[in-house]
């Protein structure tokens, strides 16, 4: 029979992270290029063998601003609370009917209670917000409520069981 205090020396709080990209001018760049490489190779006709396609110069500025958006991505890692802290957390910001809490001051109170790295105040929390769009925003808020809410189970990793399955022994 499995004993408490082992149990509770090997327990750990769920993490999570998310990875956002934060050059958002390199976003428009990117989608810019990839309209002119589009209208290029509907229209271009080679006027000799030994023209040079003018796609190769803008596949080469595609790649180089794809490179500056990898560079502007910082992981967001997220740790959940403990009980008292979450319920305080709650209390903190209460909702209105049927609401659990305040939709509008929890959401940043908890990303910032929860964020380990980078660890962010509520004023940061607000700060990093007026930069980012709703989707990226959402994506902070829901793995700071999934770290916190969701039932930590053993993944399914459809890339691992590829590769497992193509090895010869299966194992």
């Amino acid at each position: 029979m499995p004993d408490i205090t082992e149990i509770l020396k090997r327990a750990r709080p769920r993490e999570r992270s998310v990875t956002l990209c934060l050059a958002g001018d390199e976003a428009a760049e990117v989608e810019r290029l990839e309209r002119q490489v589009a209208e290029l190779s509907d229209t271009w006709q080679p006027e000799s063998l030994g023209a040079k396609d003018p796609g190769e110069a803008l596949a080469k500025r595609i790649r180089a601003a794809r490179e500056r958006m990898r560079k502007s991505e910082v992981e967001f890692r997220f740790r959940a609370l403990g009980e008292k802290v979450w319920s305080d957390l709650l209390a903190a910001h209460p909702g209105g009917k049927g609401q659990s809490f305040d939709p509008e001051t929890f959401p940043k109170a908890l990303i910032a209670a929860a964020a380990i790295e980078p660890a962010m105040t509520p004023d940061q929390v607000t700060e990093l917000f007026e930069v980012l769009n709703e989707g990226q925003r959402q994506e902070l808020w829901q793995a700071a409520f999934e770290v916190n809410t969701e039932a930590t189970s053993i993944p399914f990793s459809v890339s691992a069981s590829g590769i497992f399955n193509s090895l010869s022994d299966g194992k």
